[in-house]
């Protein structure tokens, strides 16, 4: 079977020569333009409905052009059920269908469901073209499927679609969000023009895992063959370096920029705000004003978390306000939230609950779990149940709403309301997100768990954690602070949990594993709590080494027993 050519019609991709087998079915081009004209207007789910009850009458509900515009528009408006439901009645779907509904499932965040279809397609000995497989890799990245994207991979070289561009730009896409950076650079390299595009991937691949000593590579190979440093360039650069822990380079990459534009000012602004340079980042706002660029929205979510991540809040609300009054910017969520988190992080929680019952649209569950998590650590135990069930009675409750309110109940020492919180995440099977920390040593990246012991090392690790236990202890007075583990244990019990928190491994293994002096980075999916932040200062002391961790909300630079953030995060 071999793959037609695409065209353009309206905002859709159709295929040139449907299923002959379908033409008598179609009454006119003319009617069938008609038709996707008047769909491409529909955004209810009853409209559609009202123009779906038509084709059928029509009987135009085998026409792959207008079946292929039904996935498309459903697809793009959250009714993907429909979509499957219209999908599940052609007759013989081919491949462009196929894919219409495998794009829907992606784009809707059912990434199983898209290569599970995808594998349908292959099993009915559909072919499928490189529109497929790059739709299905998405699928792959996304749910960062490793080994289903290998099996992709496989499938591409025996299609012969290995040396198609698109292809190959998903496919190290893929292996860059798994952390597979050889087989991402091998494939980067097996391309015959590795553009600009195709390093971008590779560099934003390095940024979300922290992998650092990539990142150089790519920047290494673009000074190498004299890829200019643009705006794109120098934006991606930036993001890299900063969110890889080096903010001294992407400070350097900017300043080395001849050629510079608001995205780059962002890139930037934020980097600097990420590693608690916040009078660096403000000052470089008022810089960009200064040389005439004008901020836009993402310019003041930057300035905003940085005037939060240094306690700003007089400067935080000039800013917010100075939106509308001097840019004509409405604030947006994103905006709003991080007022909240600035009132929050200071502790004025009563003001920061009116600040979002004052709001023109009601919060987002990102806002509410921001003050509930401030209302944990200013130990406000009636506010906190306040937003808890808030966050409940709206269905905007994650797992991380669960863990808070227990955690508020713990802090307070009501147990048993705390337990009765883990009972329900239980019963409603709502999973707690574990911690996880990664650290790139030799271009590898290895990933910890809490108590993890996967990793072939593992017995030199715990070794190496007991060694430095035990030195803090003895030379540091290091006692470990039991009431962060919020749970009704002893205390020995309560040791033993903060002693094998993920980042506490990822360390203990960069140590063993890399050369004196040399900088550890890790990266947490969680705020690191304070224990081990105090444990990590202590042990920058005695090792000698610096410690870069990028966690939830910020980088930490950890260097002779202090970090940047000034233990304010």
């Amino acid at each position: 079977m071999s793959c037609s050519t695409l065209i353009i019609q309206g905002n859709s991709v159709l295929p040139r020569n449907p299923n002959p087998k379908s033409k008598n079915l179609i009454h006119s081009n003319r009617r069938r333009r008609e038709v996707i004209s008047v769909l491409q207007k529909c955004k209810h789910i009853n409209q559609l409905r009202s123009l779906h009850a038509k084709i059928l009458r029509n009987a135009q509900e085998q026409d792959p052009f207008i079946v292929f515009e039904l996935l498309r528009l459903c697809s793009k408006n959250n009714f993907i059920d429909y979509a499957y439901n219209i999908f599940r009645t052609v007759r013989t779907p081919n491949v462009y269908l196929y894919t219409a509904l495998i794009d829907g499932f992606v784009f809707n965040g059912l990434y199983f469901d898209g290569f599970r279809l995808y594998c349908l397609m292959v099993d009915d000995s559909i072919v499928p073209d490189n529109y497929a497989v790059t739709s299905v890799l998405k699928a792959c990245g996304f749910q960062l499927g490793l080994k289903q994207g290998r099996e992709i991979h496989g499938q591409v070289i025996k299609l012969g679609l290995s040396s198609n561009r698109s292809v190959k730009m998903k496919l190290i896409e893929v292996y860059g969000k798994c952390g597979e950076f050889v087989d991402a650079r091998q494939v980067f390299d097996e391309m015959p023009e590795q553009d600009l595009v195709a390093s971008t991937i590779l560099m934003s691949s390095c940024s979300q895992l922290g992998a650092l000593e990539l990142g150089r590579w790519v920047h290494s190979y673009m000074e190498k063959y004299k890829i200019k440093l643009n705006h794109i360039v120098g934006g991606a650069l930036i993001n890299m370096y900063s969110r890889c822990g080096d903010i001294d380079k992407a400070q350097k990459v900017f300043d080395d920029m001849k050629e510079r534009d608001v995205s780059t000012y962002n890139s930037i602004i934020t980097g600097l705000g990420m590693h608690g340079k916040s009078i660096e980042a403000i000052e470089m706002f008022r810089v960009m004003i200064k040389r005439g660029f004008k901020p836009n929205s993402i310019t003041f979510v930057g300035v905003l978390n940085a005037c939060s991540h240094r306690g700003l809040v007089d400067l935080g609300f000039e800013i917010f306000h100075s939106m509308v009054k001097d840019y004509e910017i409405e604030p947006q969520m994103e905006h709003y939230g991080c007022i909240v988190d600035l009132l929050g992080r200071v502790g004025r929680l009563e003001e920061a609950h009116s600040f979002i019952q004052r709001m023109k649209t009601g919060p987002d569950h990102i806002m509410l779990g921001a003050l509930l998590s401030a209302c944990k650590t200013h130990g406000n135990l009636e506010l906190g149940e306040q937003v808890a069930k808030t966050l409940l009675d709206c269905g905007k409750a994650d797992s991380g709403t669960y863990v808070l309110l227990s955690n508020v109940y713990a802090s307070s020492g009501r147990w048993s309301e705390a337990a009765k919180v883990r009972a329900e995440m239980k019963e409603g099977g709502i999973q707690k997100e574990p911690g996880c920390s990664l650290i790139e040593v030799n271009n590898e990246i290895h990933e910890f768990l809490l108590g993890d012991i996967r990793h072939p090392q593992k017995e030199e690790i715990y070794n190496k954690l007991e060694e430095i236990e035990n030195k803090l202890r003895s030379s540091e007075g290091y006692l470990p602070s039991t009431e962060m583990a919020l749970q009704d244990i002893e205390d020995w019990q309560k040791e033993r949990a903060l002693a094998i928190h993920s980042e506490r491994l990822a360390i203990c293994y960069g140590l063993i594993s890399t050369e004196p002096n040399t900088t550890l980075r890790i990266v947490k999916n969680l705020r690191v709590c304070n224990d081990c932040h105090s444990m990590i200062k202590l042990i920058t002391k005695i090792c000698k080494r610096k410690i870069v961790v990028r966690d939830r909300n910020r980088f930490h630079h950890f260097e002779n027993g202090v970090c940047t953030c000034g233990d304010y995060w």
